[in-house]
């Protein structure tokens, strides 16, 4: 298996044999769902509903850590959050198949919530409080904590030793991350004192579902330990004014069963600033899978790294201004 191309040897008789392995009857429907990190196939199966199939990243996770997030979401599951959990097959929920691990999830339709109504966001909001309450009922063994360090440091580093940046804005960008990451040390180094926890760890508006039941939550394959804030300022944008506004309505729903530190409003913008260092450090890294050319073939362009230059620039700003009050 090739590091550089993980998933060259995953073909649809693979997919569907693996599917099998498991006691799933495939009636040869595969499709092939938006995922990068991992590869994600909706399956057909015989006088049944279809599920869906992850096939994880070789070498990214331990089993152990898999397993983890495995458990974290049958606890969920078990307290009746709605939160997409694996199936198991003789007590097992992690498989393997020709040197692939992978799980088997059913299927959970929806569409991309607007979160328009504060009804809606304070219905968000209950079920986040009730995931952090399960969060920090007992800790993470395997899985990381959230770390400046290698969502910031090291991601600028990967860039700065790679042949992405073209040469025009190495120095530029070099001086840029300096500054953002020096400030945001400043401003968040321990997270502020906040208490930490088992959290969803990527929770944007893609990874929740809505249907007419409400929202429910998927793809907990980031979850960590960290701040509660770490979830819920993904949920946010546009002016300060619709922030303060849905973050209201968020955090409305959310202590209703866990409180919320305020001293955490002042991560949004350094979380916000290490997300995007780290999510074109991720591109780099992952540029040898074939399927990232293909998906983002604007990253290799040196327009993409002129506006993410003048991004960080912008977040420098943001991050030194006072934070986002209630």
């Amino acid at each position: 298996m090739s590091h550089d191309a993980p998933y060259a040897e995953l073909s649809p008789e693979t997919v569907l044999d693996a599917l099998q392995s498991v006691g799933h009857r495939c009636d040869g429907r595969m499709l092939a769902l938006n995922s990068y990190e991992n590869r994600v196939y909706q399956i057909g199966v015989e006088d049944a509903l279809p599920v869906i199939a992850k096939f994880y990243r070789p070498r990214r996770w331990s089993d152990a850590a898999i397993l983890e997030e495995h458990a974290f979401a049958f606890e969920l599951a078990a307290q009746e959050i709605p939160v997409v959990a694996p199936l198991t097959q003789n007590g097992e929920s992690l498989h393997s198949h020709r040197g692939f691990r992978f799980a088997v999830f059913p299927r959970r339709g929806g569409r991309w919530p607007e979160l328009g109504t504060a009804t809606d966001r304070e219905w968000v909001g209950r079920f986040l409080g009730r995931i952090h309450m399960v969060g920090r009922a007992r800790p993470f063994l395997q899985r990381p904590h959230l770390d400046i360090a290698v969502l910031g440091w090291d991601s600028r580093d990967f860039v700065l030793s790679g042949d992405f940046l073209p040469d025009y804005l190495a120095t530029k960008y070099a001086q840029v991350t300096d500054e953002l990451l020096g400030e945001v040390e400043a401003r968040a180094t321990g997270w502020r004192g906040a208490l930490q926890g088992r959290i969803h760890g990527d929770c944007h508006r893609g990874n929740i579902l809505w249907t007419d039941l409400g929202p429910h939550f998927v793809d907990l394959d980031d979850c960590v330990t960290g701040p509660a804030i770490a979830d819920l300022w993904m949920l946010l944008a546009g002016p300060n004014a619709e922030m303060r506004r849905d973050l209201h309505d968020f955090l409305k729903g959310y202590e209703q069963f866990l409180s919320f530190n305020r001293r955490e409003l002042a991560l949004i913008e350094p979380l916000r600033a290490l997300r995007m260092i780290h999510y074109a450090a991720w591109l780099a890294r992952r540029w040898n899978d074939p399927a990232f050319p293909k998906a983002f073939p604007w990253f290799a362009e040196p327009r993409y790294w002129e506006e993410h230059h003048r991004a960080l620039e912008e977040q420098l700003t943001a991050v030194r201004e006072p934070p986002i009050e209630l």
